[in-house]
């Protein structure tokens, strides 16, 4: 079994490879979820394994002493454990941003190659991981960021059920350990996702061109409303910050680059000629 790995880093991994890493993630998310059972939380080991000792046991301390922080509130101390973790990811987004930049001043050559081989589909993938090479972009960029958040966010999930003072406190009209029983969170969630993610495709060609992108669009913000309506609401907050975070975020690393679809760039301060 090889693993191809291209110039600027673009990693070809076998159908069989996918698949292995996929259950091993779904194994190591799971090995957690006895421990986090709402009715019967296990408390958290600072010196356990190494999902409580890295990642929950972190989480949970950084929570409490926010809350400390914060007058005891627990709701603005998601916010800033959040604001936190965003910047600590901060870089990768830059990365990430950097890459969409060069994709899209690829994006007349990009069509050219659409064009000529639009009735060869397999040879357009082709001439692109080509173009790829040689202007040293890697198209996966960026998944990495999301990749990252997915084990927070399961951490999250192990510090809220599992320690006892964010379980049961009250936020605003929220138990953070509880549903959010006016649905009002969930819906929050599902319309920043839905903000977030077109933002960045509206400023990353690959993405936009893309037909599983756009179907992500729409289907992404499903699945985190019926997620989110039934996880604590504490964890629809986290991700309701993190989602306003990123569209800020995006707003500034994007505000001076156009459009998908724009030729001319926009110029600093946001005014056109």
């Amino acid at each position: 079994m090889k693993i191809h790995t291209l110039q600027g880093g673009i990693f070809l991994l076998p159908k069989r490879l996918k698949i292995a890493l996929l259950f091993a993630l779904i194994a190591i998310f799971s090995a957690g979820c006895t421990a986090a059972n709402p009715n019967n939380p296990l408390p958290i080991n600072p010196e356990g394994g190494i999902w409580d000792k890295f990642f929950v046991y972190p989480l949970s301390w950084m929570l409490q002493k926010s809350a400390e922080f914060a007058g005891g509130s627990y709701g603005i101390a998601i916010l800033i454990v959040t604001v936190l973790v965003r910047l600590a990811i901060l870089p990768l987004m830059v990365k990430q941003m950097k890459s969409s930049k060069k994709m899209q001043e690829l994006q007349p050559e990009m069509m050219k190659l659409r064009d000529k081989y639009k009735s060869d589909p397999q040879r357009y993938q082709q001439e692109m991981i080509k173009l790829y090479q040689v202007h040293q972009i890697n198209p996966l960029s960026g998944c990495l960021p999301i990749l990252i958040q997915m084990p927070i966010l399961l951490a999250f999930y192990h510090a809220i059920i599992r320690t006892g003072e964010i379980r049961s406190h009250d936020f605003l009209w929220l138990q953070l350990g509880a549903k959010d029983p006016f649905f009002i969170l969930p819906v929050l969630a599902a319309a920043t996702t839905y903000l977030q993610q077109w933002m960045m495709m509206r400023n990353s060609p690959a993405t936009a061109e893309n037909p599983q992108m756009k179907m992500m669009l729409y289907l992404m913000p499903v699945m985190i409303l019926v997620i989110s309506v039934t996880l604590p609401s504490a964890l629809s907050l986290y991700w309701v910050y993190g989602n306003i975070f990123t569209i800020v975020q995006t707003y500034f690393l994007y505000r001076n680059t156009a459009p998908v679809g724009s030729t001319t760039p926009k110029p600093k301060g946001g005014k056109t000629k």
